[in-house]
This record gives C-alpha cells, sequence and structure tokens, in this order.
C-alpha cells in the first residue's frame, strides 16, 4: 500500500466523506453509490456531509436480485451465471447506478456480511466492491474480519477510499 493510500485508511469516514465531496466539487463531478451488503452505508456517509447535495444526488439500495435488475439494469442471467457477490455483478451495478443518475464515478458494493449465507466459495467477509462510470469500471474483492457490523463497516471505508483515490489520481 503506498503512502497516499495507508493515509486515507487512517481517515474516519466523516473525514474521507468530506475529503470526496472537496474532490467532486475540485473536478465538478457527481458520485453515485450502489449498495446490496452495506444497506446504504456510502450513502449515509456521503449525506451525512453538509452541502452534499452538491455532488451526491442518488443511490441504490439494490439488497435483492430483483431489485439489482429492475434498478440497475443487472441481466438474470449475469446474476444467475456469477451470482451476486462478484466481479460481473458490481461491474454491471456501477455502470446501471451511473447511467440511471447520471454520475460521473460510482461505486457498487455486494458481499457476504454473514453470519450466515456464506459458501466455500464465497466465505462470510467476502466483499467485491466495483468503481467507474457508465462504460467502464475496476473491480477487486476483499475478504474482511469481523462480525457483520465490522463486515460492513470495511466495505464502506473501501467504498469511500476508492472513490478518492480515484479523483486523486485522474
Amino acid at each position: 500500500m503506498s503512502l497516499r493510500a495507508s493515509r486515507l485508511a487512517d481517515l474516519d469516514l466523516m473525514a474521507l466523506a468530506e475529503r470526496l465531496g472537496e474532490r467532486c466539487r475540485e473536478k465538478g463531478i457527481t458520485v453515485t453509490a450502489a449498495e446490496s451488503c452495506t444497506g446504504g452505508g456510502v450513502a449515509s456517509a456521503i449525506t451525512a456531509v453538509a452541502g452534499s447535495s452538491d455532488w451526491f444526488e442518488t443511490g441504490y439500495v439494490t439488497y435483492a436480485n430483483g431489485a439489482k435488475t429492475r434498478l440497475l439494469g443487472v441481466s438474470e442471467a449475469l446474476l444467475g451465471e456469477h451470482g451476486a457477490v462478484s466481479r460481473a455483478v458490481v461491474e454491471a451495478m456501477v455502470a446501471g447506478a451511473c447511467r440511471d443518475s447520471g454520475a460521473g464515478l460510482g461505486v457498487a458494493i455486494s458481499g457476504v456480511a454473514g453470519p450466515g449465507g456464506g459458501s466455500t466459495d464465497k466465505p462470510v467477509g467476502t466483499v467485491w466492491l466495483a468503481w467507474g462510470d457508465a462504460e467502464r469500471a475496476e473491480a477487486a474483492c476483499h475478504h474482511y474480519d469481523g462480525d457483520r457490523t465490522a463486515v460492513r463497516e470495511q466495505a464502506v471505508r473501501e467504498a469511500l477510499i476508492g472513490l478518492v483515490r480515484r479523483l486523486e489520481t485522474e
């Protein structure tokens, strides 16, 4: 991890969201979030910042597969082939969220927060995240330790870090 990345990881959620807002304002960009296992945690962190309506208009909580299909355009075939917790699905989620909202940058999250629902291939703590826009995305899989709350908090933190990192390196 680079020094810049480690500094971002040391910030609390409010500081990360404030930094995200500063970068969005500097670049004149809006962001969106398409969330499953975090249940709106990213949107909550962002909207805790006064003035966030300048750079955050829409967030999506698509906990069920049907919502991913209806709201974000994730195909049932893609969900059937890869499962909701996969690179393919989070990439489709972020593209759909950006298309629908018009945001220039988005993040998507889908994972197994626990305590149940894990499998050999996707144990509890497995979380896929994707950052991108309507045309392209970059995804990463993380394996977080801890209970449901800890997994969700770590995923929200990583989502915000990834958004800030992308805006600071463009």
